[in-house]
């Protein structure tokens, strides 16, 4: 009964604060003591003669010039929410920021954030076409210093082309060789399940180039990689909802380029960094008219020359030993190809040596088994690449025009690839 009722005891200072708190523990009675000082404000605060409540010394409940406190704006910045601010020390009261998870706890804060592209892995040297280079780098100078100058300046950089003549991997090498971080979009991310969720995620993504600017100091800007198979209109497909509103927030940026809204209420003081915008593409054609028009995007065909061919294969071989002349022939004997046919030829001669592995391996049978634990423990067989020669891509070649002509002249691909010949 003497625990009972000391247990009684300890519960009663909450619903009446004039029984004393009896110390339980006399080895902790100093932090005892000051737990029942602490209990006994709060019961107090309510008391206009009393000390001040706990929370109004809290900077959350804290006033700004228009009388509003920090939860209130959470709530009218939709991009500053609580679950972005997190536990971060500096932002919220320092009391709340603990060690069990390091002094900011919104753990995957900085992984959300970054959403911007660097390329590390592009090591070594790489050609780049002149032109494409003055292009590219003129669009994006022009866009920074709009403000200086007295003329209209598209936003957006349209670069279109065949297929496979490497317009994304010279962009990136021009965004590697300027300093560029960039924020990088694909097709697949102009559709969704729900309805205005990718206009909302291009909007939200320019936002991010812009926060590159102004927190990190860098160049940057917004590229989406083949827009026309999101958007474009192939035969009898229809246009979805996400495809318009898509077309709308593209025209809305290139005609308000400093005010971009993702749904929150608007602020006269919520202006942005003006963002350039660098879209990819096989056929423009396909696009919205009023997107493409010239006062919105400007438009660059990508179609390279013999020299740039010549150059951009070269420092693709030069690895190799493959030297400038022998170059000049592989392309000399297959003309008219794209830029991804000579870096095929390259990767169909490791067939030979790969099926040489699987052989040293132990065969087909305990393939899956040598790959993963093999993989896992660091056993597998030493990979030894083919040496090549120009006689190996040529032979690669020819294979891989045979191929060609077995896809064109199928059934099939000419129901697909009606206009191939065009």
């Amino acid at each position: 009964m003497a625990v009972v009722s000391s247990f009684h005891s300890a519960l009663l200072p909450f619903s009446s604060p004039s029984i004393p708190i009896p110390i339980l523990n006399p080895v902790n009675c100093e932090k005892r003591r000051r737990w029942t000082s602490y209990s006994t404000r709060l019961q107090c605060s309510s008391r206009p003669d009393e000390a001040k409540r706990i929370s109004e010394q809290s900077s959350w409940e804290s006033k700004d010039s228009e009388g509003k406190d920090y939860l209130y704006r959470l709530g009218q910045e939709a991009d500053n929410m609580n679950i972005a601010v997190g536990a971060r020390q500096g932002v919220i009261d320092d009391l709340f920021v603990g060690n069990f998870l390091g002094k900011d706890s919104d753990i995957v804060f900085d992984y959300r954030q970054k959403a911007t592209r660097s390329f590390e892995y592009l090591q070594g040297d790489y050609y780049i076409a002149p032109a494409f280079l003055d292009k590219v780098a003129c669009h994006i100078v022009k866009n920074y210093i709009a403000h200086l100058l007295n003329v209209k300046v598209p936003l957006i950089l349209g670069i279109w082309g065949g297929k496979g003549q490497g317009k994304t991997f010279q962009t990136e090498l021009i965004f590697r060789a300027m300093g560029i971080e960039p924020v990088i979009m694909s097709a697949g991310e102009l559709e969704s399940e729900r309805a205005g969720e990718p206009g909302r995620l291009i909007r939200d993504r320019y936002r991010t180039a812009s926060q590159v600017i102004q927190n990190q100091g860098k160049m940057s800007c917004l590229m989406i990689n083949d827009i026309d198979a999101g958007l474009g209109r192939f035969g009898n497909t229809q246009m979805t909802v996400n495809n318009q509103i898509v077309v709308g927030t593209l025209m809305n940026l290139s005609d308000n380029p400093t005010r971009v809204s993702i749904g929150q209420k608007w602020r006269e003081s919520d202006v942005v960094h003006r963002v350039p915008i660098i879209v990819t593409g096989n056929d423009f054609s396909t696009l919205y008219a009023p997107l493409i028009r010239d006062g919105r995007m400007e438009k660059f065909y990508w179609q390279p020359d013999h020299e740039d061919i010549i150059n951009i294969v070269h420092q693709m071989y030069a690895k190799d030993g493959i030297t400038r002349d022998e170059v000049i022939r592989v392309v000399d004997t297959f003309p008219n190809q794209a830029l991804d046919f000579y870096g095929a030829l390259r990767s169909k001669t490791y067939d030979q040596s790969i099926l040489q592995w699987v052989n040293d391996t132990g065969g087909y049978e305990k393939l899956g088994e040598k790959l993963l634990k093999g993989k896992k423990d660091g056993q597998l067989s030493t990979f030894v690449p083919p040496k090549q020669s120009v006689e190996a891509l040529l032979e690669s070649g020819h294979s891989l025009v045979k191929e060609q002509h077995l896809i064109t002249n199928s059934r099939l691909s000419k129901e697909y690839m009606k206009n191939i010949d065009d």
